[in-house]
């Protein structure tokens, strides 16, 4: 069975490109990604690692750090990332993790038990400063991650963990949220001073708050 929203992320200690790492000493107060990937020297996982360097900015805005998981060896991962490199115009700038006993993968339970036991190691965790699981997406080998709807799905989460909103279909940042339905329409302008535009009892609009 799989991780839920809301279960507790589990701790690990692990050898990455950077060194050892102890994973909630490693997280501190900041907002995780983890995200997996069946084996090194693989062309879609190429192509997400080097994506992942060149947004390091953009996870440094939004207070995140991201953590990469093979179960291949360190020679192997430093001999993959020389490719990712050349190959992405890029700097790997972020640990991944050696996971050769698959304890990360099997702690994430990121290994499908009808599948091969690399095959789909696929999954994005994001992770909470509680360090709670907040969302996760589930790819196959074939597809490669949207590197834009994660950052998206996490400024929803960072959003929404402060304000009591929720973001509509296709939100992107900037635009209106919905107003929480435990909120009273009297109660709206004294927490939502931009306003707000009544569809019906449960669907409320307002600017986003924190923009």
């Amino acid at each position: 069975m799989s991780l839920q929203i809301g279960d507790a992320a589990p701790d690990f200690s692990a050898q990455t490109t950077e060194g050892k790492i102890s994973f909630y000493e490693w997280l501190g107060d900041n907002w995780g990604i983890l995200y997996s990937h069946p084996s090194d020297f693989t062309p879609v996982c190429t192509t997400e690692l080097g994506r992942t360097a060149l947004l390091k900015e953009a996870f440094e805005k939004r207070g995140a750090k991201v953590l990469a998981v093979s179960v291949d060896d360190l020679p192997s991962h430093e001999g993959w990332v020389k490719d990712i490199n050349q190959t992405q115009q890029c700097t790997v700038n972020f640990p991944i993790i050696a996971d050769v006993d698959r304890n990360v993968s099997t702690l994430y339970r990121m290994i499908h038990p009808n599948a091969s036991s690399s095959v789909t190691v696929r999954s994005v965790y994001f992770i909470g400063p509680d360090k709670k699981i907040k969302a996760t997406i589930t790819y196959p080998a074939s597809t490669g991650r949207n590197f834009n709807e994660i950052l998206r799905v996490l400024d929803s989460l960072q959003l929404t963990a402060n304000y009591s909103v929720s973001t509509p279909v296709d939100w992107e940042p900037g635009q209106d949220v919905i107003v929480s339905p435990a909120i009273k329409d009297e109660d709206i302008p004294k927490k939502f001073p931009k306003g707000y535009k009544k569809i019906n009892a449960y669907l409320r609009y307002t600017p986003q708050p924190n923009s």
